[in-house]
């Protein structure tokens, strides 16, 4: 079984969630109720650091598009932080995760 862990850091009407471990199949539906339930209705913006993320794969992918999309309904800016020559940031590019949001990093 894979392991991703979720860490939440409000930051008044800013929440900051870190994703480390492995995004994948086995554990996307657990993160993705991790990630809806970190984000409460006065957030106005929400930051992904994802730089200690080893492995996502297209259920991962999933999951980020699917936070991407209900932040944009919910008027809810999103900036990703995940640096430049990261195994993440490689499947993000490939994905085209950049056209719904940008990667900082």
């Amino acid at each position: 079984m894979t392991t991703a862990t979720v860490v939440v850091r409000p930051e008044d009407a800013c929440v900051r969630i870190g994703i480390s471990g492995e995004i994948d199949l086995d554990n996307a539906d657990t993160v993705e109720e991790q990630l809806a339930a970190a984000i409460p209705n006065e957030t106005t913006a929400v930051v992904l650091e994802l730089g200690t993320l080893e492995y996502l794969d297209s259920a991962g992918l999933r999951v980020l598009f699917a936070l991407a999309a209900r932040l944009e309904v919910l008027q809810i800016a999103m900036r990703v932080h995940v640096p430049q020559g990261s195994p993440a940031r490689r499947v993000l590019q490939l994905s085209g995760f950049e056209g719904v949001a940008a990667l900082e990093g």
